[in-house]
C-alpha cells in the first residue's frame, strides 16, 4: 500500500539563523543541518544548528549509516521526534533499500532518498542525480513517505516528481549560489516548479 502524505518542500545545508530565516520567509517549513560529514566540510557546528533547531522546531533527518537500533533508542528518548531515515541509491542496490524501507519502516516516520557519489566517497550534498526509477520503486513498496532528494533544481524538480511520484522533495545544493549560500530567487523558483508538480500528479 502506498503511503499518502501531505507534499513538503525541504532544504538542506543551511548555514546559519539568517539563512534558515530566509528560507522560512520564501515558504520552507523543514530545514537540514549537515553535521560531522565524512566528505564534506560541515555548513555549521553542532552547538550552532542546535541553536538554530531551538528556535526553529524538532524535525530531525537521520543521514548516513544509522542503524536500526541506534534509530529505536533516539525513538524512546525522544517520542516526540519526527524521524526521516536517509536511502543512499549506489548504482543499483534497488533490493537493499527495498530491504531497509521494510527493516525501518515501523521505527521512522519517513525516508528520504539520496545519491551517492563513486569518485569522492560522499552519500549526499552530492549535486548528483540517480535514477529515478530506483525512488519511485521505493515510493511504491513504502509505507512511510518518501522523499526525494539528490540533484534537484528548479530546472529538474517538476520532471523528478513526475517520475518518482514522492511525499516530498529535497533540495541542498540546487539553489547555492558559488559562495555556497542560498540564493533568494533559487529557492522561489524551485518552490514555484515542485508545487507546480506536486499540483499536476495531483490532478492526474
Amino acid at each position: 500500500m502506498r503511503a499518502k502524505a501531505k507534499r513538503s518542500i525541504h532544504v538542506a545545508g543551511v548555514i546559519d539563523l539568517a539563512e534558515a530565516k530566509l528560507l522560512i520567509d520564501c515558504g520552507i517549513r523543514y530545514l537540514g543541518f549537515p553535521l560531522v560529514l565524512d566528505h564534506h566540510r560541515q555548513d555549521l557546528t553542532t552547538d550552532a544548528a542546535a541553536a538554530i533547531v531551538s528556535e526553529l522546531g524538532d524535525h530531525a533527518t537521520l543521514h548516513g549509516e544509522t542503524s536500526l537500533e541506534e534509530i529505536q533508542l533516539l525513538g524512546r528518548k525522544a517520542p516526540n521526534l519526527r524521524i526521516i531515515k536517509s536511502l543512499i541509491v549506489r548504482g543499483n542496490n534497488m533490493a537493499t533499500l527495498i530491504d531497509e524501507v521494510q527493516r525501518y519502516g515501523p521505527s521512522v516516520d519517513s525516508f528520504i532518498t539520496d545519491t551517492f557519489d563513486p569518485v569522492t566517497g560522499a552519500s549526499g550534498a552530492t549535486g548528483r542525480v540517480h535514477d529515478w526509477e530506483i525512488s519511485r520503486r521505493l515510493v511504491e513498496s513504502s509505507t512511510r513517505p518518501v522523499i526525494l532528494a539528490g540533484g534537484l533544481n528548479a530546472a529538474n524538480v517538476r520532471r523528478a516528481i513526475h517520475a518518482v511520484r514522492p511525499a516530498g522533495v529535497d533540495v541542498h545544493t540546487g539553489i547555492e549560489r558559488h559562495d555556497g549560500r542560498k540564493c533568494h530567487d533559487s529557492v522561489c523558483r524551485f518552490i514555484e516548479e515542485a508545487q507546480a508538480g506536486f499540483a499536476e500528479i495531483e490532478s492526474m
